[in-house]
């Protein structure tokens, strides 16, 4: 395995495991839970239609588990490293393409 593989194996059960234990605390403890998330919201009154029921069950599911585990993936994807190559990080073109650094330093 390659340095790049055990970053992103370390972030997988880095990921698993909290969502795990989230997944865990939500069924043991539903309204320390829920508390906890409330106490996390910006701007609470900004949108008060939008209730805990809404977006509260969505914590801790399978598809927060990817979502993360995405997001996790891509930081590691634009981190420099000491002796390491540079990120390819995308840019956009004057035309509004998405290409990639490496792509516009080879001229394609």
């Amino acid at each position: 395995l390659g340095t790049t593989d055990m970053w992103r194996l370390w972030v997988l059960l880095q990921v698993a495991w909290h969502v795990a234990v989230g997944k865990v605390q939500k069924i043991l403890f539903p309204e320390r839970m829920k508390r906890n998330l409330l106490s996390q919201r910006i701007n609470i009154n900004q949108n008060p239609a939008f209730e805990y029921k809404d977006w509260g069950p969505t914590f801790f599911s399978i598809q927060y588990f990817f979502f993360v585990l995405k997001v996790r993936w891509q930081h590691l994807e634009d981190q420099a490293l000491q002796g390491g190559l540079a990120p390819n990080s995308p840019v956009v073109t004057l035309s509004g393409e998405s290409r990639r650094i490496w792509d516009f330093m080879n001229g394609q």
